[in-house]
């Protein structure tokens, strides 16, 4: 599995990396076909003194991809929420291909 993790407008931190990589080594106990993993943590760009943190995730496997984006006010929050429904479109696949 080839991850790639891109941090737009900022610089992330060692720990923030290491977060997205724990978080990303599960997806092996979904489905083993994981060719590639594109992550992008972003800030919003609005006007208001908080920006807020977006985390992208694209998935490719064989015949297939995966896109979920999250927003929230941290990118811990945003990666496990964008996380989650990334893990119920896997499965949700994956229950198709086996009906």
């Amino acid at each position: 599995m080839n991850v790639n993790i891109q941090s737009v407008h900022f610089s992330a931190d060692s720990k923030l990396i290491d977060y997205v990589n724990r978080k990303l080594e599960k997806l092996s106990h979904f489905t083993d076909r994981v060719i590639q993993v594109n992550v992008f943590l972003k800030l919003d760009n609005v006007v208001h003194a908080v920006k807020d943190k977006i985390a992208e995730i694209r998935v490719h496997i064989p015949r297939h991809s995966f896109f979920v984006k999250s927003t929230s006010k941290s990118f811990e929050e945003s990666f496990d929420e964008a996380f989650d429904s990334l893990v119920g479109q896997i499965k949700k696949n994956k229950a198709r291909k086996a009906a």
